[in-house]
């Protein structure tokens, strides 16, 4: 324990929400001044147990200590107004709105019932040095990347002095660079007394930052431990209570030298240009680059979403003109979007309906759906995915985010897409379902397949790929074989850098 004292001692913790026991009698305390990490699967209680402490939720039996006083936060003004900050793995901004104007919203400054816009502007500017982003602060929040969305959000919760702070999956939309200066960040947070709890499925991660490590299980306690006295294998048999299967890792080859899918000249002005590659049946291609490289776009523009888009596309050797999802749809190709819930589902649908919505057609007779087809379909496809909701009925909009990213999954397995462009698949989702993700995508490369992998973790790129394009500023850098392709050679040509 550091400084003598608990910052933080959770007592009893419980909360039920509808259908759902999210956390039972949990009990725990956190040393002041350290960096301690949360753990376990998608649905094991973490985020909720961050938002209680957040004050964005009430626990219905039990209570939280704020460096030795009992606390009960009313609302998130409350919570931080005694020093403590969230950041959330799922982005809630007003996205209509400017950067300034989002760090600034719960306390605008003001001249003469005014806003005082030069005042808020350099608080907005202040506060993210505090985490060294070249953010401007005047750009609109919905026209940002990802990843700088989720910087915002992290200099709102550091630049407003929280003595605690909750980071919730905080790299799961980070590039690689992006996360090590986060790594650095909360570093210099440590030697400056911060208390940070780090919520996150990534075990590298634990191990870089963590000082010790609590485990999770279907909303109860299993363990607190330190990190120094943890080991992955130990710390994954808690958090899952399984073993999982680890996948081979010699590289993938393509099963089949037939063309699945080939771009040539594909361009669009403003977002990447020139980008020509061919993707083969039984092939997943990895596809690499810095946030902001183009790598989504391009992903964007072979579903039909980008009207701009100019080049030609070839399916299984045929041109084609794709100008709509569902002209892709009926080529046989799926997306699995970077950002789920602006792009992947539909919230205030069901589970059950969001894992059928590009099959719908086949389940209709008459206008009318076959409901019982539609149920049976859904449930073989969460049993595959392990997806955990309350009920195929459970709105989209109430699981976890792994959860939510199985969704996106499942339709395109219901879906039987032949040609699948996966951006970021396992962003947000838990280490056992992780490795089922990975060990289905080259079970689909297996059965013929083909698949266009974009990730922003390398291991993962290395780990599944027959080969592995990278993109810089929007061009093809260059090609690397999975045989002769490493972490700090990807990089190098991902930054520009000379080898």
């Amino acid at each position: 324990m550091r400084n003598g004292v608990d910052a933080l001692r959770f007592v009893g913790v419980s909360r039920t929400f509808p259908g759902v026991r999210a956390l039972h009698d949990v009990s725990f305390a956190i040393a002041s001044g350290s960096v301690h990490a949360l753990c376990g699967e998608n649905g094991a209680g973490k985020s909720t147990l961050g938002k209680i402490l957040a004050g964005i939720h009430a626990p219905d039996a039990g209570h939280i200590e704020v460096f030795g006083e009992a606390v009960r936060f009313g609302s998130p003004r409350e919570a931080l107004a005694r020093g403590i900050g969230m950041v959330h793995q799922e982005l809630s901004f007003c996205e209509n709105l400017s950067v300034a104007e989002n760090l600034c919203l719960g306390a605008l400054p003001a001249r003469r019932f005014f806003v005082d816009r030069a005042a808020m502007r350099a608080r907005a500017r202040d506060m993210l040095a505090s985490i060294e982003s070249p953010i401007d602060v005047e750009a609109t929040v919905g026209a940002l990347p990802l990843g700088q969305r989720q910087m915002v959000q992290i200099a709102a919760a550091v630049g407003a002095g929280a003595r605690v702070i909750v980071f919730d999956e905080p790299t799961s939309s980070l590039s690689q660079g992006e996360a090590e200066r986060l790594y650095l960040l909360i570093d210099r947070l440590r030697e400056r007394g911060v208390t940070s709890i780090y919520v996150s499925h990534r075990m590298d991660e634990i191990f870089r930052l963590c000082d010790a490590v609590t485990v999770l299980r279907d909303g109860r306690h299993v363990a607190t431990q330190a990190v120094s006295a943890s080991d992955e294998a130990g710390l994954v048999q808690m958090m899952i209570g399984r073993a999982i299967e680890t996948m081979d890792a010699a590289p993938h080859r393509a099963s089949s030298t037939d063309e699945a899918l080939r771009v040539s000249g594909l361009s669009s002005p403003g977002k990447f240009s020139d980008i020509s590659f061919v993707l083969r049946r039984g092939e997943v291609l990895g596809l690499a680059g810095l946030v902001g490289a183009g790598r989504s776009e391009i992903a964007q523009a072979l579903f039909g979403l980008d009207p701009l888009a100019m080049g030609e596309i070839q399916v299984a050797g045929r041109r084609v003109d794709l100008r709509t999802p569902r002209q892709a749809m009926a080529l046989g190709l799926g997306l699995v979007p970077e950002d789920r819930k602006r792009q992947g589902l539909v919230l205030d649908m069901s589970a059950e309906s969001n894992s059928t919505l590009p099959v719908l057609e086949r389940l209709s007779r008459a206008t009318f759906i076959r409901r019982d087809e539609e149920r049976a379909l859904a449930a073989s496809f969460f049993e595959r995915l392990r997806v955990r909701a309350p009920g195929p009925d459970a709105r989209a909009a109430g699981l976890s985010g792994g959860n939510q990213q199985k969704l996106v999954l499942a339709k395109w397995l219901a879906a039987e897409a032949k040609i699948l462009i996966l951006d970021e698949p396992t962003r947000g989702v838990d280490v056992g379902a992780k490795a089922e993700i990975h060990a289905l995508v080259e079970k689909l490369a297996r059965d013929g397949s083909a698949i266009l992998l974009i990730s922003s973790e390398l291991p993962e790129l290395l780990r599944l790929s027959t080969r592995i394009l990278v993109v810089r500023a929007g061009r093809l850098a260059g090609e690397v074989s999975r045989e002769s392709a490493t972490q700090d050679g990807l990089l190098r040509l991902m930054a520009g850098l000379a080898a």
